[in-house]
């Protein structure tokens, strides 16, 4: 059983920055893949960024790539996600998730997830 629990989430103008945190609990966190999801009112949650459970390789949606970094410190049991150069487009609510798989971009393939924290973008 893992459980996550987001957090750094809030108002920013555009083109700032925001660093999302994710801490986990459970001492099998190093096992999972970990993934940052989003998801805006009205649409559908989409694939963020994800991580290796080594942290070795990182795979990230093509509107986010050179702006958001995923990370991971598995001596702290929590997931990162920095987002620069904001945009109105990022505003969401955004989830992390935790997958038994080596990577994954779909959310079906995650196995937990947290309750997200809300990030708002003005423009």
């Amino acid at each position: 059983q893992v459980q996550l629990v987001e957090s750094g989430g809030g108002l920013v103008q555009a083109g700032g920055s925001l660093r999302l945190s994710c801490a986990a609990s459970g001492r099998t966190f190093s096992s999972y893949a970990m993934g940052w999801f989003r998801q805006a009112t009205g649409k559908e949650r989409e694939f963020v960024a994800g991580i290796t459970w080594t942290g070795g390789a990182t795979v990230n949606q093509n509107s986010v790539q050179g702006r958001f970094t995923i990370s991971r410190d598995n001596a702290k049991n929590t997931v990162y996600l920095q987002m620069n150069s904001l945009k109105p487009e990022d505003t969401a609510v955004y989830y992390c998730a935790a997958s038994r798989l080596a990577i994954a971009t779909v959310a079906d393939l995650y196995d937990y997830w947290g309750q997200g924290t809300q990030v708002t973008v003005q423009g």
